[in-house]
């Protein structure tokens, strides 16, 4: 556009800022095509053109300035040859292309249909699919107008602007190649107000002016309604400006080199850095994410395990020995899959109807201290087992020492609870009779109860006036309601649960 504008100035050509591509009818084309017919580059073009000229297409009328147009013949040593008389050249000479034309050294075989043909070689190559490759400035400036973001005398400035300002590199080819500063700002935006780097935001900008430009739209509503969503937009950054810090510290810092490696990535399949120091995260060098994890405890690998739904490795989460923990997948900890699923929340809060790790089918019964929570099994504790509220901080120890606890489908038919099945080792059996695998409710079952205990965190609560205070386990059941709450069991109901 710098070399346009110099060939605008210096009078060898018309406006170059315009979006019109629609000549005026009384434009003198003639006249404009006769001023070329005299060039050593394309003079015999222009007499071919003068001795049958066809009227030019329709194009767009957008009401500024006519396309852009020769105004005067110039020759490669008066333009200094270079960029400057190539821009010049690309204005004039759209009979032929010569980067588009065939060599003189090319024939264009006149093939026939049904004809043989000899072939000389064949074959098979081996390749695989790559990442498309960086726009360049004329693409970005179709998107640009595409997308309405703009005007012909401001897209230059916007693509100045962001190249002056490092969040894109001019590379070869005149392509807009990101730089580390550019990445880690978009990711920003995206964690917090992904509609900020959207180009709806400024397109719908662009369409109000519009509006106000064509007397539909008054001056001062559009601009109250704009500056309304921007101040509102501003304070919930504001708010939230510690996600755009920890782009910025994983990138920047030399927190990008330090941490451990420790799980593998859903999307690249390559290891995950854990970074401890607080805030605690995961980080993916190569595609270039951070994931939040929990606040305090211990995080590791859960057995290398993997989440059906994006198929990162699943973590487990402790707060100590005898305070809670859980599975987690470290993509759905940040971007909850289903609207009823908190985030920051672990696998004991995932409805997945078929995840083996899922709230659906590890769920027991509703918790007996909280209104909002379920008693899960947390099959990370093994072989100490226990269930553990998702919600409150009550915890049930059960189980000591036994190999496997598995949830069952079917319910008590006493309090609604899940019934499950305790398997043991034949010289670890608690059973009176030395059998090694019951079943029944964790609640209700005589054998069971011996075995089942609370945390002493909930007494302490007790002791602070929680409800229920003096009761026994099992002195909650009946039919009050422990069951309410526990996820459906019926595999119709799971799966309309899923859809929903």
């Amino acid at each position: 556009m710098q070399i346009a504008e110099k060939l605008y100035t210096r009078g060898y050509i018309s406006y170059p800022r315009t979006e019109t591509t629609q000549y005026p009818t009384n434009f003198d084309l003639v006249g404009v095509v006769k001023l070329l017919q005299h060039s050593s580059e394309f003079g015999d073009e222009a007499k071919s053109i003068l001795h049958d000229m066809n009227s030019p297409r329709k194009g767009n009328d957008a009401g500024d300035h006519p396309p852009i147009t020769p105004m005067k013949l110039a020759s490669r040593n008066e333009l200094d040859g270079g960029d400057t008389f190539r821009v010049y050249d690309y204005i004039c000479y759209t009979k032929v292309m010569t980067w588009q034309a065939f060599a003189k050294n090319e024939l264009v075989v006149p093939f026939i249909v049904n004809e043989k043909v000899k072939i000389n070689d064949v074959r098979l190559v081996e390749s695989q699919t790559g990442p498309p490759d960086y726009l360049t400035e004329s693409e970005l400036i179709s998107l640009m107008e595409k997308h309405g973001i703009g005007t012909d005398a401001s897209i230059p400035v916007h693509i100045n602007n962001i190249c002056q300002r490092n969040y894109v590199a001019i590379g070869g080819g005149r392509t807009l190649t990101p730089t580390n500063l550019g990445i880690v700002l978009v990711h920003g935006y995206q964690k917090i107000d992904p509609e900020l780097v959207l180009p709806t935001m400024r397109s719908a900008v662009e369409q109000q002016l519009s509006l106000i430009a064509h007397g539909s739209a008054d001056y001062r509503s559009v601009l109250k309604h704009a500056v309304e969503i921007f101040r509102l937009k501003f304070l919930y950054f504001v708010q939230n400006i510690s996600n755009m810090d920890i782009l910025f510290e994983a990138t920047f810092s030399s927190l990008s080199s330090s941490g451990k490696a420790l799980s593998r990535c859903g999307k690249c399949r390559r290891y995950m850095k854990y970074i401890q120091s607080k805030p605690s995260r995961l980080h993916c060098s190569t595609c270039d994410e951070t994931y939040t994890m929990p606040v305090k405890g211990v995080v590791r690998v859960y057995r290398e395990l993997k989440c059906p739904l994006d198929d990162f490795e699943l973590l487990a989460w402790s707060n100590g020995a005898k305070g809670k923990s859980y599975p987690l997948c470290p993509y759905c900890y940040n971007h909850p899959p289903f609207r009823d699923m908190a985030k920051n929340s672990g696998c004991n809060s995932c409805p997945h109807p078929t995840c083996a790790h899922s709230l659906t089918l590890l769920g027991v019964s509703s918790c007996i201290e909280c209104d909002r929570g379920i008693l899960v099994l947390d099959c990370t504790s093994s072989p100490k087992w226990k269930l553990v509220c998702n919600f409150c901080d009550v915890i049930i120890n059960c189980f000591d020492d036994a190999v496997k606890v598995n949830v069952e489908a079917e319910s008590c038919d006493e309090c609604g609870a899940q019934q499950v099945t305790a398997i043991y080792k034949a010289e670890k059996t608690p059973f009176k009779d030395d059998i090694t695998e019951k079943k029944g409710c964790i609640f209700c079952f005589p054998d069971f109860v011996p075995l089942v205990e609370k945390h002493k965190a909930v007494e302490m609560r007790r002791g602070q006036g929680g409800r229920g205070r003096g009761r026994s386990l099992r002195g909650r059941g009946g039919k009050s309601g422990r069951g309410r709450n526990k996820p459906p069991k019926d595999k119709m109901a799971q799966l309309a649960a899923y859809f929903v």
